[in-house]
Parts: C-alpha cells; structure tokens; sequence
C-alpha cells in the first residue's frame, strides 16, 4: 500500500487501529499521543488500542515517499509492540521494528526482546514512529479525521488524542481529544441509526463537536433519512453500503459556517469503518443517481480528495443538503477478518443513497419533490382558486354544502381564503403522495377529495338518473 505523504501513512495506522477495535466486539481504548521533544530529537506519534492485536503483514507492504528533503528529516522506523490477534491469554508482547525506507521486496523486521504480561490479561497493539513536520499541523489534521469518526458513534471505542511535551518557547502545551462513547442506546441501536444521529451531530457543529447555535437554534432545524443495501460477497461476510441525508434550512448562516454563500453538497465516504478519500468509482456513482427525481438537477461532481462536492443548478442558497456514505464488509459471527481489499460496487452506493433519499422524502412531505412534480404544485394556487369559485358562487345550496363537507369545512368557514387555501393544501397533498410512489409503479391518482367510495357511485348514479329520458328509448 503506498501512501502520498506522511499525514497518510498516520491516519491509515490509526484507522488500521480502529478496526482492531471493531473487529474484537470488545470495550477498546483507542489512544493517540503526540511527544513533542529537544530539539535534537524528532517528535513522536504513538498509535495503542486494546482489543486486538496485528499481525506483521499489516506493516510489512507499507510504501511511503522518502524522496527530497524527506529522506534526511524522517528515519523511516516503524517499532510495533503487540500481543497475538485476539489471545488475550498469551503470555508475551512480541516486539519489532521495520524500516519503510527500505524496499518493500526486501524488507526484513528486526526482531526484539519480547515484553512479559505478568499474568495480565489483554489483547492490543501499540505502534510508534517519528514525525517529520509540525505536530501542530499534525494534531490539527488527526483532530479533524476523529471528528470525523465520530459521525459512525461506533459503540465500542473510547478515544483519546494527547499532544504532549514543551513548543518551541520551552513552556508546556498540552491539547486533548477525549471522547467515550460506551452507552446502552449506542449498543442496542443499529449502525444505519447511528450514523444519522452521528451526521446530524456533525452538520450541527459544522465538523467540530460543538453546535453552532447561531445558525440552528434547536435540532429540529435539521432533517434527515437513511438508506441501507446489503449484499451476500462471501461465505464469511456480507456487504453492507449505509447512506445519510441531512438537509438544513439557514437563512442567516454564520462567515464560518460550511456552505455559507452557496448550496453545495459536501459528500463524506467512509470505507470499513474509517474516512477515506473519494475514488473515481465513488463519484461515478453519485453521478449515475437520477437526482431530477429528488427535484435537484446536478451541475457536476468535483474530487476535493477527502470528500466530494457536489454543485446544483438554481437550489436556494439557505437549502444545504448533506449526505454522507459508508461502505463496510460485515463479518458472520467468529469469523477472522479479511486482510484484502474491497471493491466498490458503484451500483450499491447509488441505490443506498437514494434510498435515504426516498426515506427522507416519506418522512418529510414537501421536500425533494420530482422536477417535473414541482413544475405541476406551481399550479396549485391557481387550479385551487379556479376550484373555490365554482364552489363558492354556485346557487346550488345543497352543492356548495357538500363540497364544504368534502372539504371538511362547516358552513361557518365559507370564506374565499379559507376554502382556496384548504383546496390547495389538498392538491399539493396528492401531487407530494403521487411522487412517494417507487418508479415504475403505475396506480390510479389518489382522490383530490377524500369522500367514500359509495357515497362517489351514488353521486353518479343520481346524475345519470337526472340526464335520462324516456323518449331516447
């Protein structure tokens, strides 16, 4: 695996990490710690979590840049402490170090004395290396990616993040990230509903953890749906695709808020449990949706690398659409994990996004309309005034009271506005209905009037009594 830079290669052990964790089903620790040193020394990354252990292949085909002025500062050298994969009875920590300087053909670990567990028992991997560049640009990058984990609420895992040690002014400077997820609702919930929580949670704080109160006051201001797709790959696992929409109204948002000053989509994709950036693959996919149904016509997709950015032809400024995709292989119970990677299923991803899509649009009526559904509502006033005049200036009394009725209006509340207004809440009503339909399916319209069925025949018959003479016989 070859990485583009050394801000790379850290967040991928640390992703590496976190499906340890996942995958052991345990309560884990997670902890990343910064030591900033002397001068002469170059600082350090410390990458542990308990849960499971690793093994050497994890390590033994990592491919980093050494070129330039890289191959002077970085010394390249990996040392890992771990326990067996998921012993946790095991006697020893076996200890080693490799050098990712070298080529990956022939590289060799160096072996070291191993670290005796006096009886203790646990399972776990610690990794450490040296940094090359700032820690506080590093920090900032890793603080970034945890926020980002956050969105998943994986249930299991307790997070730390520790820079440690003296800047270069000599005084001590410490920044933490702790975040302890561990909660029965977390556990019991399953992982589609953790992600939407997870998604609105981030939206409302614009990436950090913290809401924004200026731009939504309450949380009811965010609304959101999901999707799910599963998909049988192996005897041992099972591919899931995960899809969340969130969409905010802000008609005042904040200079720093995400968004402010445009409606553009930021696309977030995670990959078994952890950030990743967007492949040619992921954004075919998001561009073979058929988004016209959703009432949003795609001007383009751009690659931004750590997520996509989606831009749409006249969508309101204050309407900001969120979506965020995870793409994970399940394990079958007691099954080892797979070291190899997966492929993405363009197809998958599509169908689970516009199933968040169709979801959000059944549990919120008026939004994401079809285009050409939305072409039809901008009629709604004028068919619903053209509707209430009939009604309201015939001189049939007994008719204008059972329109009324049908309208469910009582005599009293003949006003124009009333009737006009009622009228159209009811058109807008079967156009929102006829749109939830799946594609495809062909069904008679809903009735604009909600009357029973019988009392509908009868109403006819009566007319076809009233036209009918004898004499035509």
């Amino acid at each position: 695996m070859e990485f583009a830079s050394l801000q790379d290669l850290y967040l991928h052990l640390i992703s590496s990490a976190i499906r340890r964790c996942i995958c052991s089903e345990r309560l884990c620790r997670l902890s990343v710690l910064l030591q900033r040193s002397p001068a002469s020394d170059p600082p350090l990354v410390r990458i542990s979590n308990t849960g499971h252990g690793s093994c050497i292949q994890e390590f033994q085909d990592l491919k980093c840049p050494v070129e330039g002025i890289l191959a002077e500062t970085w010394d390249g050298i990996v040392y890992v402490r771990t326990t067996k994969i998921a012993d946790i009875s095991d006697t020893e920590i076996s200890c080693y170090q490799l050098n990712l300087k070298e080529n990956v053909a022939t590289r060799k670990p160096m072996w070291l004395p191993s670290n005796i567990k006096h009886d203790v028992k646990f399972s776990g991997t610690e990794v450490c290396l040296s940094v090359s560049e700032s820690v506080d640009v590093l920090l900032a990058e890793i603080n970034c990616f945890f926020h980002q984990i956050l969105i998943l609420k994986v249930p299991n895992i307790a997070m730390e993040v520790v820079a440690d040690g003296q800047d270069t002014s000599g005084s001590r400077n410490d920044a933490v990230f702790l975040e302890n997820l561990f909660s029965g609702s977390s556990f019991t919930a399953s992982t589609l509903d953790r992600l939407k929580l997870g998604f609105e949670d981030y939206v409302l704080g614009h990436g950090s953890s913290s809401t924004c109160n200026s731009c939504f006051p309450n949380r009811d201001e965010l609304k959101s749906g999901g999707g799910m797709v599963c998909e049988d790959k192996h005897k041992l696992t099972k591919l899931v695709v995960e899809a969340a929409v969130v969409i905010s109204e802000i008609s005042n948002p904040t200079k720093n808020c995400f968004g402010a000053g445009c409606s553009d989509t930021k696309v977030l994709f995670f990959k078994d449990f952890v950030p990743c950036t967007i492949s040619e693959a992921f954004l075919k996919a998001l561009t073979g949706i058929d988004w016209k149904r959703h009432g949003l016509t795609l001007e383009c997709a751009i690659n931004q690398r750590r997520h996509a950015l989606l831009k749409w032809e006249k969508t309101p400024l204050s309407f900001h659409i969120h979506i965020v995709v995870h793409y994970y292989q399940k394990l079958v119970a007691n099954a080892t994990p797979l070291v190899q990677q997966t492929r993405l299923d363009k197809k998958l991803i599509s169908k689970a996004v516009q199933l968040a899509l169709e979801d959000f649009k059944n549990k919120h009526a008026g939004f994401l309309l079809s285009v050409d559904n939305l072409k039809i509502s901008r009629f709604a006033p004028d068919l619903a005034k053209a509707i209430a005049g009939l009604v309201l200036y015939s001189n049939d009394m007994d008719f204008k009271r059972e329109c009324l009725a049908i309208l469910g209006l009582q005599p009293h509340q003949s006003e124009g506005e009333v009737v006009e207004e009622t009228i159209k809440k009811k058109i807008i009503s079967v156009i929102e209905k006829n749109d939830q339909r799946p594609q495809g399916i062909k069904e008679v319209a809903c009735l604009l009037f909600r009357a029973g069925r019988q009392k509908l025949q009868d109403l006819d018959n009566e007319c076809y009594m009233d036209d009918f003479d004898p004499m035509d016989l």
